[in-house]
């Protein structure tokens, strides 16, 4: 299975850390932020990764990650084997562009992965990979994690029998309304090639980006979104009091546990 790792953005949130620098690039914990979501791709049996970024800094993820081969310093030990291609999003269209930009790299009837490359994980998601592979062509699936601030997220919508019926982007916020449930849809998502079709049909949101959420709800209405909450703590290391913190719960517990 290939994966699709979104590591776009001006990371503005962040503030003087990423004035010269993506944020993917910046250390939390031991590591630079982007090895956590290749590291988690990996233990899921992804083999090849298209990583998304901005022009002004694609460079630097070429001199950092090269080929996706790459041994810890000092070390002949493997922290990722990886095949890696890279595709600059010229613009900041939203998620939904970003996986639009992996059309030629996903080939027609194949499954994949997109990760946020700000999302970091205690556990993995090997298992939810595992019976992704098995659903049949024209499903997706989403993965979630239970947040005391759901409004800073896409939220989903549940019926009497835990279905999803709708996700609703940053309640409170972006929309009317407080959150639906306290689930907050992670940065990691599954589809196959026919995601690309969704993508195509989509309009613009009110600030002008192709919407993750909307690709979501497009499969809730066909009756074809299966979801999995992850097990142990996700962070989105979007802010720096944020960064600070993960990086502790990196050292405590450790990341993408197997």
């Amino acid at each position: 299975m290939k994966g699709v790792l979104c590591a776009g953005g001006e990371g503005t949130r962040l503030g003087e850390l990423t004035r010269v620098s993506n944020k993917h690039l910046i250390p939390v914990g031991p590591w630079p932020m982007i090895y956590y979501p290749l590291q988690m791709l990996q233990q899921a049996g992804v083999t090849e990764v298209m990583i998304v970024t901005g022009q002004r800094h694609a460079g630097d993820f070429v001199d950092l990650l090269s080929d996706g081969r790459l041994s810890r310093r000092g070390s002949d030990e493997l922290l990722f084997s990886l095949d890696l291609t890279y595709k600059v999003q010229s613009t900041a269209g939203g998620i939904a562009q970003a996986v639009g930009l992996a059309r030629s790299f996903v080939f027609p009837g194949e499954k994949f992965v997109v990760a946020l490359g700000d999302n970091i994980i205690e556990s993995n998601i090997v298992k939810a990979v595992a019976d992704f592979a098995g659903l049949p062509l024209g499903s997706a699936k989403i993965l979630l994690k239970e947040v005391d601030d759901p409004e800073r997220f896409g939220v989903p919508r549940f019926d009497d029998a835990g279905r999803i019926v709708e996700v609703v982007e940053k309640p409170g916020i972006e929309n009317p309304g407080p959150p639906p449930s306290r689930m907050a849809v992670t940065g990691i998502y599954m589809f196959d090639s026919t995601v690309f079709d969704v993508i195509d049909d989509l309009e613009p949101s009110g600030r002008g980006e192709l919407e993750i959420t909307d690709v979501n709800n497009h499969y809730i209405r066909t009756g074809t979104l299966h979801h999995e909450v992850l097990d142990g703590w996700w962070r989105d290391a979007g802010t720096a009091d944020v960064l600070a913190s993960i990086g502790e719960l990196v050292q405590e517990t450790g990341a993408n546990n197997l």
